[in-house]
């Protein structure tokens, strides 16, 4: 059980942590360069990368993160994570907020610079787009950063746990001082 419970926990850390890592590429390189683009570069740009981002890997990675989080916290809760399921939780709440922001804000924007077509018009989507889409992501992803520390932690205080001999988890390993004399 103890074997099971640690490869979901890592699991959902690196899932977290590829999603973090994503957004956060976007917030520091993708989106400055875009910026720097011309209304139709940055439009097109923007209209293949949300095309292109729905495939399998992002989807399971996005959609596969909260109830991997919410398995783990589960099994912490039943076996001998229960030190690390505060952590777990919060990872589990952030990744719902992270999850609420993009479908609730980001992926509307996208939908609305699809419907962008002319060249006349480009300029105006661009306006109703670019700062308000960069603002949330840069949010959600300081929400996944957060999300992806806290499971991080997870990892470390679950992995500080030692079970006693009834197969029940104590206290973390310490260091015993030893006197001389």
């Amino acid at each position: 059980m103890k074997l099971l419970q640690s490869v979901i926990l890592l699991i959902s850390a690196i899932s977290t942590g590829l999603m973090a890592g994503l957004f956060a590429g976007f917030s520091y390189s993708v989106m400055p360069g875009l910026n720097r683009s011309s209304d139709r570069t940055m439009v097109e740009a923007m209209q293949n990368i949300n095309k292109a981002i729905l495939n399998p890997t992002f989807m399971s990675l996005f959609m596969g993160s909260i109830p991997l989080i919410a398995l783990a916290g589960v099994l912490a809760w039943r076996g001998y994570g229960k030190p690390a399921l505060p952590w777990i939780i919060a990872a589990l709440v952030l990744c719902l907020v992270a999850f609420l922001i993009t479908s609730g804000v980001n992926v509307p924007l996208n939908d609305q610079l699809a419907k962008a077509g002319d060249a006349q018009h480009l300029a105006a989507a661009r306006e109703q787009f670019e700062s308000k889409w960069v603002l949330w992501n840069n949010i959600r992803a300081l929400v996944h950063i957060a999300a992806f520390g806290c499971l991080a932690w997870a990892l470390i205080v679950s992995g500080t746990q030692r079970p006693s001999s009834a197969g029940q988890p104590t206290a973390p390993y310490e260091t015993r001082q030893t006197s001389i004399g």
